[in-house]
């Protein structure tokens, strides 16, 4: 089981920028799925974003591609996503999850295996984008 601690988040104006952090138990996951989801308020949960830890190959969602960005920090055991031109309706709860072993070797399988299976999740951080 790995525990995953979400740090960032908070309240921007639309337009402006958020950084989030996650990091992951002090193992290094080379074979590990991780990824930000997020839920509003009356929405369903999306996965917004996700990486195959050791190869770090990412796939993002129609709805943040080309405005957030995701990496990962090997030696730091951290997943981060990079947001900006935030819009209202990226407001929500933001969490990290994990799935390990990934069951997958992209960026794209990744996000199609955190759907299923057994995946771990952080307590969550909350973004709000309003004016």
């Amino acid at each position: 089981q790995v525990r995953l601690v979400e740090v960032g988040g908070g309240s921007v104006e639309p337009g402006g920028s958020l950084i989030l952090g996650c990091a992951a138990s002090d193992r290094t996951y080379a074979d590990a799925c991780m990824a930000w989801f997020r839920q509003g308020s009356g929405t369903e949960r999306e996965e917004v974003a996700s990486i195959h830890f050791g190869v770090g190959s990412v796939y993002y969602g129609d709805s943040v591609k080309e405005r957030f960005t995701m990496s990962r920090d090997i030696a730091k055991n951290m997943i981060y996503l990079q947001m900006n031109n935030l819009k209202p309706e990226d407001s929500g709860m933001y969490t990290c999850a994990a799935r390990i072993p990934a069951m997958a070797r992209s960026g794209v399988a990744c996000y199609f295996a955190l759907q299923t299976g057994d995946v771990n999740w952080g307590q969550g951080t909350q973004v709000t984008v309003s004016s």
